[in-house]
């Protein structure tokens, strides 16, 4: 069997063009592991009240954030995906969860090379129903319809991999080594609540209790808000870090639901009044910048800080196109491939 890669994304408009940006949110939000309510609710909500009054405003966002060569996103995940297939040996393609390239045209190219044996690889460090596991359920949707003689393995999420913690390690201290910061935040895409009960395999033991996701049990293999609080405890242990200089919270909520808290942006607020005057701020759910990093973190977060009395607002870029970041996925990539290798010989 020939081997191949579909490292796959989360998306993005084609453009900053209104229609663009609501045919985006709507392929988005009607996805039921996003809004995961019965399929008529979750209708009269998006297509009949956020499509009709968020786009706008999405795509006066975008355009703040849009560069000369078009999304963020997208670019980052090309200019990795490049850097990638120049390490491995097996063809590697590009697909993105919303918006293009879909997932069927990244595995319609490697269908063109020949390919029938493909390694998914979500770009999601921690493990979320809105992340990954829409993604896989997708490929495996596409799969039976379109590419019945292609077998899928796939990359679970590498929040704990020591290699992934090293390079997201390094990039830190790369950018505060020379600040005098007061506390680092650590911003994770926030989830309803709800979906880490969903996702809680023992169906018992997700609580969110503040002593759940410290507890060892197998629900955490599937549990997004252990993954992002382990992912902070593990870089905070890299870098050395006091436990009164960083802080984890949530951000993107939307809705009136229970969302994961604390919230980014009213952390931020609570930091400048209690006259914290320097922050830093990572956002390790995104391994490319987008929207939520270069428009939510870089520009509402730091307005916030100053607002509230905050004097120095340092983000921290994602891991983007990295040149250790692209040998980590290019080492996983080569191992898989070795390892089906010797499957086949045996």
């Amino acid at each position: 069997m020939k081997k191949g890669v579909l490292m796959v994304n989360l998306g993005s408009p084609n453009s900053t063009d209104p229609k663009d940006v609501k045919k985006y949110l709507g392929e988005f939000l009607m996805d039921e592991r996003v809004i995961d309510v019965p399929l008529w609710a979750r209708t009269l909500l998006v297509k009949g009240i956020i499509l009709n009054t968020r786009p706008k405003k999405s795509a006066e966002a975008y355009s703040k954030i849009w560069w000369d060569e078009g999304s963020p996103l997208i670019v980052l995940s090309e200019r990795l995906q490049a850097k990638v297939s120049d390490k491995v040996d097996v063809p590697v393609a590009l697909a993105m969860r919303y918006g293009t390239p879909s997932l069927k045209e990244g595995l319609e190219e490697l269908n063109a090379k020949g390919v029938d044996e493909v390694l998914i690889l979500p770009l999601y460090p921690q493990f979320a129903m809105a992340t990954t596991e829409t993604i896989l359920v997708l490929a495996e949707e596409l799969r039976k319809e379109h590419f019945p003689h292609m077998r899928f393995s796939d990359i679970p999420a590498f929040y704990n991999k020591p290699e992934y913690i090293e390079v997201l390690s390094r990039s830190i201290q790369e950018k505060i080594k020379d600040l005098d910061f007061e506390k680092l935040v650590f911003s994770y895409h926030g989830v309803p609540e709800r979906h880490i009960r969903k996702s809680d395999v023992t169906k018992s033991h997700c609580k969110i209790d503040g002593s759940c996701c410290q507890t060892p049990s197998q629900a955490h293999q599937f549990c997004y808000r252990h993954q992002c609080y382990d992912t902070t405890r593990q870089v905070a242990e890299k870098l050395g870090l006091e436990k009164d200089k960083y802080f984890t919270s949530f951000q993107s909520r939307l809705g009136f639901d229970p969302w994961l808290q604390p919230y980014t942006d009213r952390t931020i607020e609570r930091f400048g009044k209690e006259g914290i005057k320097k922050i830093a701020i990572v956002t390790p759910a995104f391994v490319s910048d987008c929207l939520e990093t270069l428009e939510e973190i870089a520009m509402e977060g730091e307005e916030i800080f100053h607002e509230m009395g905050g004097k120095e607002f340092t983000t921290i870029p994602c891991l983007n196109d990295r040149d250790d970041w692209a040998h980590v996925i290019a080492t996983w990539i080569n191992d898989w491939a070795l390892v089906e290798a010797s499957k086949a010989i045996a």
